[in-house]
């Protein structure tokens, strides 16, 4: 018989270490609730030591009133939290039938769990995290609250053959192939993640294979050929290809490259389908996912597991998550009951792009879009891209360049901010001649803005070079709405517009916002913070918590290439005009909607410059995409921002602040050197952090 003290050490792992069981505050709470002190505990303890010695000696065993009431407690944890793969008892209660959802009647690629003869127990043995080669920090992400997913979306599996979950977890996956890392992952690990949307999927679950893993199961550790490794595929022949296909397995048109989807056709209601991403195949670019491939498994499965509680289960680049959190929040399909058999059946989802993808207007196409080269089209394009300009440098006044310094400032996701109730065409684009011009309806429109007026010392709002338009152009609705709210007149020769319209984009703006400020606040930047404390947290931030700072890179990227995606050009050397390109099967390309989004980017950056012009008198140096470059009597933006007598930020120009939208200091140079730049032709923009900036293209 334990010792009393050997018997509390037991009761305190069982509550302390088991991931199922309450965290330790509700624990607290469920002891003082129940009136269960130590001493009481140990009451309890020696009455079932008396207990078990009177059953022994054939007594009668005693009540225990405190006995009793502790193990209602046990038992009510149990019911409240179930072990891993214990099925409650709630669960066996029929519920009352509802219309199902739209993924419930799709016959398209909706996988369901292997049933794997001779398979082990419905859920993995796991250890916790101090088996790891180490540990993640305490801010991991939970593991998912759905009782179908106990182990969260994703793990990263190691060549031991741990698999490193979220929360801190580790699985064991007996696994040797991708076949059976496949089924094992669909039988027995728990992986998931549950819908966005009431009428979407369930998330497959993710496998990141360390380049251990990766050999182990018979991969190559690296990809090699004369494209980047990120292009590159498994030959059709490779032996890993053939055992996939022989066990009834199927790869996407992808193919088996650094982010592989293997599934099956949908048999049921559950889909059956896994993702694998490998990242000794750079899976996880250095530019989305900054030093992400160089951590250990438990941090990477951190990362990962942050961005998909927060964003969405990472499906591809970042780019392609950033499509996918789109479709994910608009389903193209919801469940309707036909009115003839009274069956469920998909119907289109209102909002939604629906399932067929759809031509673009000709001058909302690209050049080699069959659109264009079919018809062809001679009567230009649209050209809403983010700035790139920079001032000439006769405009330069004697007092800007004994100014002492240059700060740029930058836009936090300024993409995300435009696509804020953004109304666009979610319908097929009709044309028409000499349309009166209405800035509510959403759509291409060609207009001469040649003869608007504007400052030099601005860049023209109407071109992404800044230039002033030379005669008739095509332009987005929020450009020609521009030019109205700056009181000149415009009549349409021509315009491309949709009647049915909607702010798709609304979910993927408010889901990603929420990510990014929450990230931001876990770097120690938060929305309380005054623009002083602001500029130092800022300074700081990237210090912080390199995971986190991972996280709010990928968030980023997920904007831009979110964007970018919806006009993505043909790839590869043996694409010729005129074809349609894998892309254009989506739903999704739809450049119309990009040009909305970076036309009103682009209105909002420079509606920002006039009032600043309006306000202080100061004028950019440079604009590149979100980031500005002003001359500065100091080194802070704290030196030329307005401010109102009562400190607060005056509306109109640009603030500092967190959030999507506003502003944080992008770099600090000498005036000296941002001259001798514009002499040369170059952009201060583009090098006021240091370096080489990226354009935001949103490409």
């Amino acid at each position: 018989m334990p010792s009393e003290e050997e018997l509390f050490a037991s009761v305190d792992a069982l509550l302390n270490e088991e991931p199922h069981l309450p965290p330790p505050a509700e624990r607290a709470r469920l002891r003082e609730a129940a009136g269960i002190t130590q001493a009481r505990l140990a009451t309890a303890l020696k009455t079932t030591t008396q207990s078990v010695k009177n059953w022994e000696n054939g007594r009668s065993e005693p009540k225990s009133p405190r006995l009793d009431a502790y193990q209602r407690l046990l038992n009510g944890w149990a019911a409240k939290y179930p072990a891993p793969g214990a099925v409650p008892a709630a669960a066996t209660v029929p519920a009352a039938p509802a219309a199902p959802t739209a993924s419930e009647v799709e016959t398209a690629e909706a996988p369901q769990p292997v049933d794997v003869p001779g398979a082990g127990p419905a859920r993995p043995a796991t250890r916790p995290a101090a088996a790891s080669r180490r540990p993640a920090p305490q801010k991991a992400a939970r593991p998912a609250a759905d009782p179908r997913f106990p182990h969260g979306p994703l793990a990263v599996l190691d060549g031991d053959g741990s698999a490193y979950g979220t929360g801190g977890i580790v699985l064991d996956c007996p696994a040797t192939s991708v076949v059976e890392l496949v089924e094992w992952t669909l039988r027995e690990s728990g992986l998931g993640a549950p819908r966005l949307h009431r009428n979407g999927k369930d998330s497959d679950p993710l496998i990141v294979l360390t380049a251990a893993a990766a050999v182990k199961l018979g991969l190559p550790e690296r990809l090699e050929g004369h494209e980047q490794r990120r292009s590159l595929r498994l030959p059709e022949d490779h032996p890993v290809v053939k055992q996939v296909v022989k066990a009834k397995w199927r790869l996407t048109q992808r193919g088996f490259g650094p982010w592989a989807r293997i599934y099956r056709k949908v048999q049921g209601r559950e889909r059956q389908c896994v993702q694998l991403a490998i990242l000794s195949w750079d899976a996880l670019d250095e530019r989305s996912w900054p030093g992400v491939s160089e951590m250990e498994p438990a941090d990477i499965a951190r990362v990962l597991g942050v961005y998909a509680q927060r964003v969405i289960t990472p499906r591809g680049s970042t780019a392609v998550s950033g499509l996918e959190l789109m479709t994910a929040l608009r389903p193209p399909t919801r469940a309707v009951q036909d009115p003839q058999t009274g069956n469920w059946v998909p119907g289109h989802n209102p909002g939604s792009l629906g399932t067929e993808p759809m031509d673009p207007a000709p001058p909302e196409a690209t050049a080699e879009h069959p659109v264009v080269v079919d018809s062809g089209w001679s009567g230009g394009f649209l050209n809403e891209e983010a700035y790139q300009w920079v001032r000439p440098v006769d405009l330069l006044t004697d007092e800007e360049c004994v100014l002492p310094f240059a700060v740029g400032l930058d836009l936090n996701t300024a993409f995300l901010a435009a696509a804020a109730r953004l109304v666009v065409g979610l319908s097929a684009p009709d044309h028409f001649r000499a349309p009166t011009f209405n800035p509510k309806i959403p759509g291409s429109w060609l207009v001469d803005l040649s003869h608007v007026e504007v400052d030099p010392r601005l860049p023209s709002p109407f071109t992404p070079d800044g230039t002033r338009p030379t005669g008739p152009a095509w332009y987005q609705t929020h450009t020609v709405a521009y030019a109205q709210e700056l009181g000149h007149n415009v009549q349409p020769l021509e315009a491309y517009l949709r009647r049915e319209t909607g702010a798709y984009l609304d979910p993927w703006h408010d889901r990603l916002k929420t990510a990014y400020v929450d990230t931001l606040a876990d770097l120690g930047v938060t929305k309380d913070l005054d623009d002083r404390a602001l500029l130092a947290a800022m300074e700081q931030h990237k210090e912080a918590d390199p995971a986190m700072v991972a996280v709010l890179a990928a968030i980023k990227a997920t904007v831009k290439g979110g964007i970018g995606k919806l006009r993505e050009r043909p790839q590869g050397k043996k694409y010729q005009e005129g074809e349609r390109w894998p892309a254009l099967q989506r739903p999704t390309w739809r450049p119309d909607i990009r040009a909305a989004v970076i036309s009103k980017a682009r209105i909002n950056m420079h509606r920002k410059l006039r009032n600043m012009a309006t306000m202080t008198g100061l004028y950019p140096l440079a604009v590149l995409s979100d980031c500005v470059v002003y001359p500065s009597p100091g080194d802070s933006p704290l030196d030329f921002l307005p401010y109102a007598a009562s400190g607060k930020p005056q509306p109109g120009g640009f603030r500092l602040g967190p959030t999507p939208g506003l502003a944080k200091l992008e770099g600090v140079q000498s005036m000296l050197w941002a001259v001798d730049l514009m002499e040369q032709g170059h952009n201060p923009a583009r090098h006021i952090k240091g370096g080489d900036a990226v354009l935001d293209e949103g490409e």
